[in-house]
């Protein structure tokens, strides 16, 4: 009696084998094969990526509609407005006139918020936080664009979208599933550094006001003499650092879901004005390939031993907005805003988003989002764009061109002072991993340089995560990510989760 059911179970097995088989390559929405999914083409192995990787282009613009009209991350945010000061004249190193004396004052607008979580989720939740200055500069805006951890998930744009896919809820049941998050990060090995950061109590920060930011990507800082200087954003909170285990998240949510937000308000509205230290840590180019690891790699941190830090001025948020969505919905910051004397690096994630985020706003909030009271440059905006949706240019002259024989004055000039930026390209289009992956090291070294309680609440709330995920192969391979990155950290995981060692050991990479 039991061989036909037996039959029937081979012969799924063997239709299951041909299927995955059979599993189609992937294509672009106009059905051409993509080459590869997970490395954007670029200009040699360290050089910037190509405008003709169609694919990350149409993978990434795909991505920024999938939302109307909240944003797809850093939904839910509170922002406020304050002053930023010099602490000196930088100018040997940038161009750029807010770091270019002492006691210089320029105003800012701050946007914090939480990065997966929807527009009304809970400001309590494990979630990086983002850090987003906007400097109405003499020259023009200058957006710092990070979060609250000096490290990132992924190194490379193209993975973004699909990063993003496995941490927002479900398409299928709309809900959001360990199942889904480790399924996708078992793939991601550089991630180690991240969910180490993230799974300490820093990844439950304790309001706005007692998290530091960081930008995160390397920047380019250029002089006049087109000198480059490899720079890393940090913003240090003076109120200190603190954060809530996850027995205190239980307690504030139930208390005050919005917690961050309530926190940041008062405080302003009391006077006592949250402030932070900005600093930058810096490499020449000659020196990014000193290091045992890609410098340009968001996925890593630069130890203060390599590239100490300086700092160079402070931030003082002292006025809430005025109005909410006028203001702070918004508001629209994108690490591409930038001026004279900042470029981006080759970092590939940052290539991508310079991109992402102009593309991702003009389809949020419109063509002309950057005519909007909280966007809009404190100095003349001196171009020919025009129209489109809810266009304030104001232009009466009859020259929307350029060059212009009749009326050269009307036609605008080009700044020769930015020709100084532009660095050489060098190489040839590539599409691979970077040689200098170290997906481990400063994760280990993060996990050892924690105290007993924190290794032990990275611990718990690792295993908390870890423990709803089904498949037992996807836990095996995160758990030999944290292996790899310290013994004592694996081995504790192990017995947290109750897993024989084997089964972990048999994943580690020689």
């Amino acid at each position: 009696m039991l061989k036909k059911p037996l039959i029937i179970l081979a012969v799924l097995a063997v239709s299951y084998q041909s299927q995955a088989q059979q599993t189609p390559a992937m294509t672009t929405n106009t059905g051409a094969a993509v080459g590869s999914n997970q490395y954007s083409k670029t200009a040699g192995e360290n050089g910037s990526t190509l405008l003709g990787d169609v694919h990350l282009l149409e993978k990434i613009a795909a991505f920024d509609r999938e939302r109307v009209p909240e944003r797809v991350v850093h939904a839910r945010g509170t922002g406020a407005y304050g002053e930023f000061e010099s602490y000196g004249d930088f100018s040997q190193y940038t161009k750029a006139s807010v770091f270019g004396a002492k006691g210089k004052k320029t105003p800012l607008f701050t946007r914090f918020s939480t990065v997966i979580h929807g527009k009304d989720s809970p400001e309590t939740v494990r979630d990086p936080r983002g850090f987003a200055v906007k400097l109405y500069t003499d020259q023009g805006n200058y957006d710092i664009v990070g979060n609250d951890l000096p490290v990132f998930f992924i190194r490379d744009a193209m993975k973004f979208p699909d990063m993003v896919h496995a941490l927002k809820p479900s398409p299928v049941y709309n809900r959001q599933d360990a199942n889904r998050v480790f399924d996708f990060f078992s793939n991601v090995p550089e991630a180690t550094n991240m969910f180490t950061y993230l799974y300490s109590d820093l990844g439950t920060p304790a309001g706005y006001r007692h998290m530091d930011g960081f930008g995160v990507h390397a920047f380019k800082w250029v002089n006049t003499k087109g000198e480059v200087t490899y720079v890393k954003y940090k913003w240090t909170t003076l109120q200190g650092v603190k954060s809530f285990s996850r027995e205190d998240i239980g307690k504030m949510q139930a208390q005050d879901f919005q917690y961050a937000t309530t926190d940041l308000y008062a405080s302003i509205g009391k006077g006592d004005f949250p402030t932070w230290e900005l600093s930058v840590q810096m490499l020449k180019p000659e020196e990014l390939n000193k290091f045992d690891f890609n410098p340009l790699d968001a996925t890593k941190i630069w130890p203060e031993n390599l590239a100490p830090s300086t700092k160079i001025g402070k931030m003082v948020l002292n006025r809430m907005p005025d109005n909410y969505f006028d203001e702070t919905e918004q508001s629209a910051f994108s690490p591409g805003t930038l001026v004279p004397g900042i470029e981006p690096s080759e970092d590939k994630l940052l290539q991508g988003r310079v991109f992402s985020y102009f593309d991702t706003q003009r389809y949020r909030i419109g063509a002309n989002f950057q005519q909007l009271p909280v966007n809009a440059a404190k100095v003349a905006v001196v171009n020919h764009n025009q129209d489109g949706s809810m266009s304030y240019h104001k232009s009466t002259s009859n020259v929307n061109y350029q060059p212009s024989t009749s009326h050269p004055a009307e036609g605008f000039t080009d700044t020769p002072a930015h020709e100084a930026s532009h660095a050489p390209l060098l190489g040839t289009t590539t599409q691979v991993k970077i040689s200098k992956t170290n997906d481990f090291a400063q994760a280990g070294i993060l996990y050892r340089g924690m105290s007993e309680k924190d290794k032990q609440h990275l611990i718990g709330n690792l295993t908390a995560d870890l423990s709803a995920v089904q498949n037992k192969q996807v836990v095996y391979k995160m758990v030999s990510y944290f292996y790899q990155a310290d013994a004592d950290y694996g081995q504790r995981l192990m017995k947290s989760l109750k897993l024989e060692k084997k089964d972990v050991t048999s994943l580690v990479k020689n």
